[in-house]
């Protein structure tokens, strides 16, 4: 059966080609899809092509950054805040990172093992949020809410967040291979006096966490309260539980120190 294929040349009109998600399967990079439809786990219907919607750009507009979904990931190597231009680097290798789009890393879904969104983390610390549309009507929430909250159906647009001065600290441990997944990284952000901290974890779990407990108490032991690590073929729970509270410390003691 041949797909019937959607070229949409506007955000008004991938939104409206979309629908409420039946039946569509949107293409973004490709990276995570394609490989699923050459094994012929996802045949799609109707795909949603989304190259010409005008959702790949980067900009700031007024003291917001928004990103369009469909921006590559290489191209926050240039982001105007650390969080993301340091977390960039290390998602996948350079190839991926030249296709794979922010809209598919944030809306990879949820699996029972440790998630592959990646950037999840840096834009919960920067207290993003995401519009989407589609089953249920649009859609802007805290990034957070959005991988918590049921995504079945939904399309992503872009993401934004508030501009203004921060600290950064970023902290990985990786295994080294084909597209280098995480065993967990942290990023936490906050203003230069040390206020409005957020701290966040990224795939050590289904979906990249905010630690609240760690921002109320400023304790990193404490990261275990708000993350309950998963076991998968990268490294084990047990692990991950081991290694989070040093790597979250890392990333506190970056921000006393900038």
């Amino acid at each position: 059966m041949t797909a019937d294929v959607l070229f949409p040349t506007s955000a008004d009109e991938a939104s409206s080609l979309y629908g409420d998600g039946t039946d569509i399967t949107v293409v973004g990079g490709g990276t995570i899809l394609l490989p699923e439809i050459a094994a012929g786990r996802v045949r799609p219907g109707r795909a949603l092509m989304l190259h010409r919607a005008g959702l790949d750009t980067l900009r700031v507009d007024g003291d917001r950054v928004v990103i369009g979904a469909m921006l590559p990931i290489a191209a926050l190597l240039d982001a105007p805040d650390e969080a993301l231009s340091r977390v960039a680097p290390h998602l996948a290798d350079r190839e991926v990172r030249q296709g794979a789009t922010v809209g598919g890393n944030l809306a990879a879904p949820a699996a029972s093992d440790a998630h592959r969104g990646d950037l999840g983390a840096p834009l919960i610390a920067l207290g993003a949020r995401v519009r989407s549309t589609g089953a249920g009507g649009d859609r802007l929430e805290p990034v957070e809410e959005y991988l918590t909250g049921d995504r079945d159906r939904r399309l992503v647009l872009e993401i934004d967040y508030a501009r203004f001065e921060r600290r950064t600290g970023t902290t990985s441990l990786r295994r080294r291979h084909a597209h280098s997944y995480s065993i967990a990284a942290v990023v936490a952000c906050a203003r230069p006096d040390g206020s409005d901290l957020r701290v966040a974890v990224s795939g050590a779990s289904p979906t990249s966490v905010r630690c609240r407990t760690v921002e109320a108490t400023r304790d990193a032991n404490d990261v275990l309260s708000d993350v309950e690590p998963v076991d998968d073929a990268v490294a084990s729970a047990e692990y991950r539980r081991a290694v989070l509270p040093k790597l979250v410390r890392e990333a506190l003691d970056q921000l006393e120190l900038a």
